[in-house]
């Protein structure tokens, strides 16, 4: 009898685990394959406000670099929050840039990720205000999530090095000055064009903890965890919306990663590091500023879904890192 019930008993296990195999598998093998990057007519091009609404076409991230630096901002309905971020940011960047040629200057790139308030017309009253040569809106048909709205502001960039921040504001944009100093040190010690330099929140988890509730802990401790199980091990906080990539980099993982969506910083991130791209973090200024997008418990789900199919259907090739021509990149940047 306990013979018969001890061989029930694995029968039920191995059914059980067959089948889990099998959810896995239909998993990773279903959903779209490649990158998301195409794109309508439109998004290839910007409007003048100050030049009677002129419609232009934008460059692209292949070109040779023409800034030294591109600010990328994605943007939804962010029509309140967006001013204060885009003021700090033009501050900081006129008076550091004020003997810049135009070679070595800056611009901005607010992208509107589809929104359905004023973003998109309050970011042009800036590129009214300062001209479109440092100042430029992308506008996108539909909502593609941070991620995506991120990709789409690289791919019209003209910067050597290219910046994204949250349109938020919640990270002190004149920190940036730390991630500048941190990718020069990478790209010195690994003689590497190629080079990610990433702000951290690291140093403010304690404090994150002593205000968050006991469930909210366990769920962010745990998030953590399988990022670092599954996905990236080089840096603590994958998840900071303030992030530095040379050229070279940005041409790379935008066209590999396939997250458009609140993960999209791990995908990148493990590309890189598959590809043996360079990461190095550091601390940075942080405030947390009301109205976020994020869901708690529903965000951290998708994000957590994310971070299975990252490792899942790029372990299985479903995902694919293509070889990389790095010579004919470099050469281009």
């Amino acid at each position: 009898m306990l013979e018969v019930s001890v061989l029930n008993l694995s029968i039920l296990l191995s059914v059980m685990i067959s089948l889990a195999i099998i959810i896995i598998l239909i998993y990773a093998y279903t959903g779209t394959r490649k990158p998301n990057v195409k794109r309508y007519d439109s998004e290839r091009k910007y409007i003048d406000p100050a030049n009677d609404n002129k419609v232009l076409e934008f460059p692209s991230l292949e070109d040779p670099p023409t800034k030294e630096l591109s600010v990328i901002i994605p943007a939804y309905n962010e029509e309140k929050r967006l001013p204060k971020m885009i003021e700090e940011a033009m501050e900081y960047l006129n008076k550091k840039f004020a003997n810049a040629d135009e070679k070595s200057g800056f611009e901005i790139i607010v992208v509107d990720d589809g929104s359905s308030d004023k973003t998109t017309n309050i970011a042009r009253s800036y590129s009214k205000k300062y001209g479109t040569d440092k100042f430029r809106v992308l506008t996108l048909v539909e909502n593609r999530g941070k991620g995506g709205a991120i990709r789409m502001g690289a791919f019209v960039s003209r910067g050597r090095y290219i910046l994204f921040a949250d349109a938020d504001g919640a990270t002190k944009f004149s920190d940036i000055q730390k991630l500048d100093k941190l990718i020069r040190e990478i790209q010195t010690k690994h003689k590497e064009e190629m080079a990610i330099a990433c702000g951290s929140r690291a140093h403010l988890e304690k404090e994150a903890i002593a205000s968050r509730s006991f469930f909210r802990t366990i769920l962010m401790k745990g998030f953590h965890l399988i990022v670092w199980l599954f996905c990236v091990k080089s840096i603590k906080d994958t998840q900071c919306g303030f992030k530095l990539l040379t050229r070279p980099a940005a041409s790379v993982l935008f066209r590999i990663m396939h997250v458009d969506r609140w993960a999209f910083d791990v995908d990148l991130l493990h590309v890189a590091e598959q590809l043996r791209i360079p990461i190095d973090e550091v601390p940075v200024t942080w405030t947390e500023i009301e109205g976020s997008k994020i869901v708690p418990i529903f965000s951290w789900l998708q994000m957590g879904k994310d971070i299975v199919a990252i490792r899942l259907r790029y372990s299985l090739g479903v995902w694919k890192i293509l070889p990389i021509d790095f010579n004919e990149i470099r050469r281009r940047s």
